[in-house]
């Protein structure tokens, strides 16, 4: 157990750092459909985000590969969460179009 809460610092950060990546790319996707100029946002965007990322695993993860993995895990975990957080929402009309035949 004191494994687990040594590590806990690294997993947290690792998801902090994923929800910043991940929502950072929901952002510019969003931001970036609607601007005049959607290349430029792309590029600082992945710039800037994958400076951050570095930055936080290189000081998270330090010279141990266990805070190292920690640290993937909650950045896996994140995008897992932004993913489901940013779904568009599924209207009752949508979920069944004619046709389609499922057992209720």
């Amino acid at each position: 157990m004191s494994e687990f809460l040594r590590l806990a610092p690294a997993l947290a950060a690792g998801a902090g750092l994923g929800a910043i990546f991940f929502g950072g790319l929901w952002l510019t996707v969003v931001r970036g459909l609607a601007s005049q100029q959607p290349a430029l946002w792309f590029f600082a965007s992945l710039m800037v985000r994958m400076a951050m990322a570095l930055a936080g695993f290189y000081f998270v993860g330090g010279e141990d590969w266990r805070r190292w993995l920690a640290c993937l895990v909650g950045f896996g975990l994140a995008r897992l969460i932004v993913k489901r957080l940013t779904r568009p929402p599924v209207h009752s009309d949508d979920a069944r179009t004619p046709g389609t035949r499922h057992a209720s």
